[in-house]
């Protein structure tokens, strides 16, 4: 580290210091929009697991009408598992179907009794199809519609949940598109602090600045320590911001895991402790040094 770098970190620091209130209000609205920042990120972990979770639950149950043989549905299975959009096939016979049934409303002895008194089988053979990907289910849809089995079939139904993913998907987009419209006003909020905190600090060292120049001190020099003092400001706005998503996250993890299925907010917040830091320590300090740089650019002329 040369003398002039130093020389320009130390004048930083005593500017910081010496702005006392302004320097602590600068910060404040710094780690504003740093937290702001981060809870998009934590929100975003939140809302792509539910999103994930529910795509997996996702699958297409086509019902096959009564005169439908059961090799006939298990040679549909079969042309199924072929298709490579396909993860999976599930066969379930009219029997199992009842079985299941049953099984669900065994205490409503109404619907229990209903059934007993019914010759027949009332319910379907069925195959549960899971495909690699949500965006492929449409792809299986139209093979069955347009194959020699959908005569075979009574109906495909797989679109109430296929509205549930478009809804979560749009919600999830939204959410990222307000949570990046607040990040940006909160930057710009901060700039224009920072901003104007170097301009202060501009004013009050008019004096200082006039004997660097009398003694023919260089622009970068001149200019540094403002810079650096604005890098200060984000470094120690990402430093506090860290310091409360601990809590928040601590308060907030069980609650995450109850709400959404996962995952905990407070392990992701341990287990990726620095890359998180780093994001804000990085933006934090580019926000300030951005500000500053065009504060000490409009009233420094040197």
């Amino acid at each position: 580290m040369n003398v002039q770098l130093r020389r320009a970190i130390k004048e930083g620091i005593i500017n910081f210091w010496r702005n006392g209130l302004v320097s602590v209000a600068a910060t404040l609205v710094m780690v504003l929009a740093l937290f702001v920042i981060g809870s998009l990120l934590f929100s975003n972990v939140l809302l792509t697991s539910a999103l994930s979770r529910i795509e997996e639950e996702v699958d297409i149950s086509v019902y096959f009408k009564k005169e439908a043989a059961e090799d006939e549905i298990l040679s549909v299975k079969s042309a199924l598992s072929q298709l490579p959009q396909v993860k999976a096939v599930t066969y379930v016979s009219e029997d199992e179907a009842l079985e299941r049934f049953k099984t669900r409303h065994t205490a409503n002895a109404l619907i229990t009794q209903s059934l007993d008194e019914l010759d027949d089988n009332p319910l379907q053979a069925s195959l549960n199809i899971r495909a690699g990907d949500t965006g492929q289910y449409e792809v299986i849809a139209r093979f069955l519609d347009s194959s020699a089995y959908s005569k075979l079939i009574d109906k495909i139904n797989y679109f109430q949940n296929q509205v549930v993913i478009e809804r979560l998907s749009g919600f999830l987009a939204a959410a990222r598109a307000v949570g990046f419209g607040a990040t940006l006003v909160f930057s710009l909020i901060a700039m224009l602090v920072v901003f104007n905190t170097i301009r202060l600090a501009i004013y009050t060292l008019r004096d200082e600045i006039a004997v660097k120049r009398l003694v023919g001190a260089t622009s970068r020099h001149v200019r540094a320590p403002f810079v650096v003092e604005g890098a200060l400001y984000g470094a120690i706005s990402a430093v506090v911001s860290i310091i409360i998503f601990y809590p928040i996250t601590m308060w907030l993890g069980p609650a995450s895991v109850r709400f959404f299925g996962g995952p905990n907010l407070f392990d992701y917040y341990l287990s990726n402790f620095f890359e998180i830091f780093l994001i804000l320590f990085v933006m934090g300090v580019l926000l300030g040094v951005i500000s500053s740089s065009v504060a000490t650019r409009r009233y420094l002329r040197v």
